[in-house]
């Protein structure tokens, strides 16, 4: 199985402005993203960016950089630009490993590439994780999802899917033991023939009403493999409490 790993990487950020250029140990957020996806398997690793400071620094530490257009709506619409401008196959497989994400552990990254390749019922792969707290079952900023027997999923939600009615009818405390709950960790892997699919579609109702645009996929009857990550996932990167908090991992013997 051959991969490539694409970088969004986008300069404007309402809570932290410049955030792929902001400084995490002493290196761009950006370039320890970038390092974590080099470890992995990939055959290639791409920073796609619309930026000409981000391509530059970039530049800089290494990397291959593709320059794309500012106006994309979505990371999935870069990621098409970018399978176009690199004339890639149709059927090569792209993993989208978001550029906030300095402490992603490249087994996650192989994990959902090889999950997308044995499953060739499925137009794209992503990763979940059990949620333990109420707090996050309940938070529309937490992404649930329900999956079927067969691995793949039915529906992504902000809502908090499956609702445990009877143990919640009498405890809303903590999470059921065996509540079948998972949270959805944003790491895709595409076949770019869907990615191409995938921009030739309007917004769905359900991605519309929800804002998650992988609806866009099941509303058109695609199918996306969903499985447990091997190893936790560190939260990315949104805040300056983010910031510090990934700073102190990284510099952590």
């Amino acid at each position: 199985m051959q991969f490539i790993v694409v970088i969004p990487a986008r300069y404007a950020s309402t809570r932290l402005p410049g955030k792929p250029l902001r400084h995490i140990a002493g290196l761009p957020m950006i370039q320890h993203v970038w390092q974590q996806a080099c470890k992995s398997a990939a055959a290639r690793v791409v920073i796609a960016t619309d930026d000409s400071r981000i391509e530059a620094a970039a530049l800089a530490f290494g990397a291959e950089v593709c320059m794309t257009r500012a106006d994309h709506v979505s990371g999935t619409d870069r990621l098409q630009e970018v399978a176009q401008i690199l004339g890639l196959e149709q059927d090569q497989i792209l993993v989208n490993v978001q550029g906030d994400e300095p402490l992603i552990p490249p087994a996650v990254i192989n994990q959902v590439a090889a999950n997308l390749a044995a499953n060739t019922q499925a137009g794209v792969a992503t990763l979940c994780e059990p949620v333990v707290s109420v707090e996050d079952f309940c938070d529309p900023n937490v992404v649930k999802l329900v999956a079927d027997a067969q691995g793949m999923a039915r529906y992504f939600s902000r809502a908090p899917i499956p609702w445990p009615r009877d143990q919640f009818a009498e405890n809303r405390e903590s999470m059921p033991e065996h509540s079948g709950a998972r949270r959805h960790i944003g790491i895709y892997a595409y076949r770019v023939a869907e990615l191409s699919r995938f921009v030739s579609w309007p917004v769905a109702p359900i991605e519309r009403a929800e804002s998650l645009e992988q609806l866009r996929f099941i509303w058109n009857s695609v199918a996306i493999h969903v499985a447990d990550a091997l190893e936790s996932v560190p939260p990315g990167v949104d805040t300056e409490g983010d910031l510090d908090n990934a700073a102190r991992t990284i510099e952590s013997p």
